[in-house]
């Protein structure tokens, strides 16, 4: 596999956004953080439309949704260099890894907030 840059515009981002779907494929179906996200995700979709929430409300949770399957998957990325750099236990990697972490903890605490905010009217 070459990996010699593509400068042209077109092809370039065409395999840009190939690698990018590779990727997403591999989170998905590897990851099990990523697993547990996107169940979570797919069960706010179903209650999104079981709801009928509005336009706006739909808006805020796929952001919501977006942003912590993304951190997740950065946090994954962090890791998973860590591991390569440094495959045995290091407190420097540990504490790399536990910064990762914590911004997925972030995400999560935000869209469970939005979560709330979204579907408290609907359950009371």
């Amino acid at each position: 596999m070459s990996f010699k840059k593509d400068n042209t515009f077109f092809t370039g981002r065409l395999k840009s956004i190939v690698f990018a779907i590779k990727g997403a494929f591999k989170l998905a179906t590897t990851e099990h953080s990523i697993m547990v996200q996107l169940s979570l995700g797919l069960l706010m979709t179903i209650a999104g439309i079981y709801f009928q929430i509005t336009k706006e409300e739909w808006l805020v949770q796929t952001l919501a949704i977006g942003l912590v399957l993304s951190i997740e998957g950065l946090n994954t990325a962090v890791e998973k260099i860590a591991d390569f750099i440094h495959p045995d236990y290091h407190e420097r990697i540990g504490f790399i890894k536990d910064i990762a972490a914590g911004a997925v903890l972030f995400a999560a605490f935000t869209a469970i907030i939005i979560g709330g905010i979204i579907y408290t009217p609907y359950l009371f």
